[in-house]
């Protein structure tokens, strides 16, 4: 019979950039058990049905699915979240905007807005260390809105809140302390959007016109009728990005203008204050 050792030697993920990581999340799901079970019982011998499972699962990651929408769910902060196909898939890469905003305002009441929510991971990452904080993530894509809902009840976290809106659409008259997104940055025609994981996912979450930067535009030009004097406009962007945001803040009259950079030393995220 096969055992864990033999499967996870015998897994070819050729072009996967983590094929042994790949490997060990889903015999890990197929099992029901943790990562750390496969190490701590390598010549576990395994039923039919693991096996078959994870054999059509490594097929599908052979194919290029991402195993987050393999198995429906992705890590993100301190957090698992359900996943599907209608969102993006959490990226570490993100966990900047929420330490960047836990480091910038105060644990006292704030009122916070998510624009893009997806599956929720920032609004439920900021709702789960501030629990004083109110935070409404809004996505244009009802399947995403109702994602993030069960995401939320699932995790418990009553000081947040979804709705339908593309960007401030449906939030007319509402100001807020901060507002943050991870929108669409990636431009038309890009050759990444053919590689990888990014293949797999809403081309809607991802594109955003011919440099990348027409969602970001908008929302900058909308963001300073919704936000408190005093309050933050916190955005995520590509990495080569953060020159062409910062201007675009400053124009629309916005101070304290910066760039956070990101583990790999690239700007990855951008900010200022509404006077």
């Amino acid at each position: 019979m096969a055992t864990i050792h033999s499967l996870l030697a015998s897994a070819e993920l050729p072009d996967s950039p983590t094929p042994r990581l790949d490997a060990e999340l889903l015999l890990a799901a197929a099992l029901g058990k943790p990562r750390s079970y496969l190490r701590t019982w390598p010549e576990r011998e395994l039923a039919p049905d693991v096996v078959e499972r994870f054999a059509a699962w490594l097929e599908r990651r052979r194919a290029g699915e991402p195993v987050a929408y393999i198995l429906g769910r992705q890590g993100f902060w301190s957090l698992e979240l359900e996943v599907s196909a209608h969102t993006l898939i959490p990226r570490p890469d993100t966990e900047l905007l929420v330490e960047t905003t836990l480091a910038l305002l105060p644990v006292t009441p704030a009122r916070l807005l998510d624009l893009g929510t997806g599956s929720g991971a920032i609004a439920l990452a900021l709702a789960s260390e501030r629990p004083a904080w109110r935070i409404t993530g809004v996505d244009r894509v009802p399947e995403a809105v109702a994602l993030a809902e069960r995401n939320r009840r699932r995790l418990g976290l009553d000081n947040a809140e979804f709705r339908q809106s593309e960007w401030f659409t449906a939030l007319a008259g509402e100001r807020y302390t901060a507002i943050v997104g991870n929108p669409p940055y990636i431009a038309a025609g890009d050759r990444h959007l053919g590689e990888g994981d990014v293949r797999f996912e809403p081309a809607s979450a991802l594109v955003s016109g011919a440099d990348g930067l027409d969602d970001i535009r908008a929302i900058i030009r909308g963001a300073p009728a919704h936000l408190e004097p005093g309050g933050w406009l916190l955005l995520e962007h590509g990495y080569d990005q953060g020159a062409a945001v910062r201007e675009l803040l400053g124009a629309a009259g916005f101070q304290a203008v910066e760039s956070r950079r990101d583990l790999g030393g690239h700007e990855r995220i951008s900010l200022g204050r509404r006077p």
